[in-house]
Parts: C-alpha cells; structure tokens; sequence
C-alpha cells in the first residue's frame, strides 16, 4: 500500500468542528477506559525557544497507530505563518506498512480547539453565553470557532498583550457575526465570563483566580509542557481540576506542578480525566457556583482519531491517490 498524502487545505475541508467535536468526545472516553496507548510526550528543545516533539500511541478497539512529529517555532505567528508544523502518521493495523502522511498544523489546530469544546460542552453551565480568550493567536480563533458549535454565545471579550493585534483578532470575530470586544487588561476580560480561554504562549499568569466568577469554566491550553504556566496556583486550588490524560498532566502540566511544588496540593488534586466525566464514571461540575477547569496537552488519541476520520473519508469517496 503506497501511503497517501493529506494537505492541510484536505483535512481542513474533511474536518469539520461539527465532526470533530463528538470525535474527541469518543477518543478521549477510549483513553480514560484504556481502549488507548500512548507514550508522554517526547520533547527535544532547540536553540532560539525552538522544539521538536514525537508523539506516538495506539487505539485498540480497530488497530489504529501511528506517531505526531511536530515542530514548535514561535516566531512563525508574528511572520503570518503556523508555530506549529508537522506530520502525523498512520500506519496500517494489517501489515504494520505506512498508510497516511497528513499534515499536522492543521489538525492539531482543530482537534485541540474541538477537545476544548467537548470539555466546555461537559462542564460548563448549560446557560454559559459569554466567552473571555486570553489570546489572540491561532488558538484563540479556533477556540472560538470550536466553542460556538456547543454553547449559544452572546459575546466574546478578547484580551492580549498587542491591542492593534487584540482589536484586529476582534474584528475579525465580529465578521462571523458574533459580538466581540477587547479589554484594556485580562481581569477585566474575565469579569463575569461564563467560559474561559488560556491559549497564549505566556511563561507567566496571566489569569489569576480572584478574577475567575462563581460558576465559569476554564479551557488551560497554551502551555503544553512543563514550565510556562498560563493560571495561578490559587486558581488551580480553587479550581474542579480535570486533565485531558491524567498521567500527562502530572508529568508535564505546568500549572499542576507549580501549585504541588509550592505545597498547595497533591496529585489528588486532579479529580479525574475529562474522558471519565463525558463517560459518567466520576462527577464534573456539582453545582452552578463550581469553578471547573480543563487542563489541555494535547493527546495523540486526538490526533490518530482525527486522522483516522480523515483517511476513512477520502478512501471512501476518492479514487486511489498518492
């Protein structure tokens, strides 16, 4: 079998956030029932804030495996390019041979914001309309795209360090047709919001949990390896803490740590993996007023179940392609 090719405007067209959200509902139930295997992330640093990531990992319940070789360049967003490049490969569960090559950048911008809206969908208030982003870079307007699909927003309130960065970010959300403004400062873009969204590369807190109203829930996205962290320990102490893999975010999830290391919590502390909450097997949010937080790596079951998807569909409305 000659592997095929998938480009980034190919998954882009065949994976919809209508498709991909229930698809990460699926694959991240599979790993927390441990229908999944998966190594932690593997990562090599590089010189100028550059690194190089692996990400290998199987899904039992058809064979599916393969790897996410991943590039990480951040100054590529301020070029107009993607921080984040690479491959995910599939191999065939027969034979063991290279099936598909696809893209990476592109799914992991989608699956990442998708698995977000399928937490938000778990834990967040039925009633939440109003969306905060911490952010204004590729994450932040996936995030937005991805979230819509599950809550009914009213507005998006948008705060970044760059305001003609932050304004334009806004103008170009208020073109999909929802309501979008930005605020002078991040206390001020959280005040009141029903969801939350941390998807900056900032090395330090930017959102603090004396800002963070009774009741809102927090996607913690953009820092996807130990050391720079996005929330405070008395947000994360405050907090109904879940990670996307569990194992992950004790080994690798920032904001976890530092909150241990400063001897305010255990690993207990993390009640659970968003798989079991959407699985029913241990409770998410217990009352209107819970602060609830999801805690986002990123999984290779994401990434295969995606690519899975994607391959499924173009073998099955395509003729053979190379």
């Amino acid at each position: 079998m000659t592997p095929i090719f998938v480009s980034a405007e190919e998954v882009a067209r065949l994976l919809p956030y209508s498709e991909c959200i229930p698809l990460m509902r699926e694959a991240m139930i599979a790993l927390s029932e441990g229908r999944t295997r998966q190594l932690l992330r593997g990562i090599i640093d590089l010189p100028q804030g550059r690194a190089f990531g692996v990400m290998p990992g199987a899904m039992l319940d058809d064979g599916t495996f393969g790897a996410k070789l991943v590039s990480v360049y951040p100054e590529n967003f301020a070029k107009g390019g993607s921080s984040h490049q690479g491959v995910v490969a599939l191999f065939d569960p027969e034979t063991g041979a290279p099936s598909a090559i696809l893209e990476a950048g592109e799914i992991t911008a989608i699956r990442t914001a998708a698995a977000s809206a399928a937490a938000t969908d778990t834990l967040a208030r039925a009633d939440a309309r109003r969306l905060a982003v911490l952010g204004y870079g590729e994450q932040a307007w996936r995030h937005v795209a991805a979230i819509r699909e599950v809550r009914d927003l009213e507005i998006v309130t948008i705060w970044g360090r760059s305001a003609e960065r932050a304004n334009a970010f806004a103008a170009r959300v208020r073109d999909t047709g929802l309501d979008a403004t930005v605020a002078d400062d991040a206390a001020s873009a959280v005040a009141g919001a029903d969801i939350i969204c941390t998807v900056s590369a900032a090395p330090e807190p930017i959102l603090l949990g004396a800002w963070v109203a009774d009741g809102a829930h927090v996607n913690a996205v953009g820092s996807s390896r130990a050391g720079p962290i996005e929330i405070d320990d008395a947000l994360v102490l405050r907090a109904r803490f879940f990670a996307d893999h569990k194992e992950g975010v004790l080994a690798q999830g920032a904001e976890f740590l530092h909150a241990k290391a400063a001897g305010l919590i255990g690993d207990d502390h993390v009640l659970g993996e968003i798989g079991e909450v959407m699985a029913g097997h241990i409770a998410g949010r217990t009352g209107d007023g819970d602060v609830t937080l999801y805690k986002s790596l990123g999984s290779i079951v994401q990434d295969l179940a995606a690519a899975r998807h994607i391959v499924g569909k173009l073998r099955r409305t395509s003729a053979p392609r190379t």
